[in-house]
């Protein structure tokens, strides 16, 4: 029996978290001046170093504006965010997204699927395609949500990758964790077998070189996320 080591979140973590979850309750409004680095470190009992390093990655994360030699402000993170703005919102509820989440990331999958599958069909090589087709083989063999999810990523950024454009996988790599997220609540409401279904369905149309069957497809079992009946959006 083997147990991981225990480690206590560090000062900067502490500071971001608060931070992140006054401004994403509405606590601290967008466009809101903060106080002075000094005032901070002084009301939250920290060094200037704490608060300067966790300003800057919630700047990073597009949470915050800051102005050389000004103030920092409060961003529209709604306007300036990143992949890294996501994955805080996702955990600020605790891994649940709202409708217009969920539905705005299902459609860009639908894009970016239409663009893999389009160029894999176009240019994969038979042996690429086996290499793919042993990605549906070993989500088919997955047992519980977790696996299925990472395996279900994998066939994707695979099928991303044999599309031989070269930014593809990147872009896939980036929605990781919210992907993973929303294909592990696939799985737990109508199982592993149907994702494993609908993945071997797009890969047959691939494998047969039918980019309208594929498109199609696509957008069959998106839309049926979005607003049909598998949907994934969370009470």
């Amino acid at each position: 029996m083997k147990f991981e080591r225990l480690s206590a979140p560090t000062l900067k973590s502490l500071f971001v978290s608060q931070l992140q979850d006054k401004i994403l309750s509405g606590e601290i409004p967008i466009g809101t001046a903060l106080p002075s680095e000094r005032e901070l470190a002084a009301q939250m009992q920290v060094s200037r170093a704490v608060v300067n390093s966790g300003l800057a990655e919630l700047a990073e994360e597009g949470f915050l504006e800051i102005q050389p030699r000004r103030r920092t402000f409060v961003s529209d993170y709604r306007r300036n965010g990143n992949i890294s703005t996501l994955i805080a919102l996702m955990e600020y509820h605790g891994g649940r997204l709202g409708r217009q989440e969920i539905r705005s990331i299902l459609e860009i999958r639908r894009a970016l699927e239409h663009m893999a599958a389009e160029q894999a069909i176009l240019c994969a090589t038979e042996e690429e395609l086996k290499v793919l087709g042993r990605k549906l083989v070993e989500l088919a063999m997955t047992e519980t949500p977790q696996a299925a999810a990472e395996a279900a990523f994998a066939f994707q950024h695979e099928l991303a990758f044999i599309s031989k454009n070269s930014i593809l996988p990147i872009f896939y790599s980036s929605f990781k964790p919210v992907v993973i997220t929303l294909w592990e609540r696939y799985c737990k409401l109508y199982g592993i077998e149907r994702l494993s279904r609908n993945t071997e369905i797009l890969y047959n149309y691939i494998c047969d070189r039918d980019a309208d069957g594929a498109f199609l497809w696509i957008d069959q079992y998106l839309e049926m996320a979005i607003g049909g009946k598998e949907q994934i959006y969370y009470e």
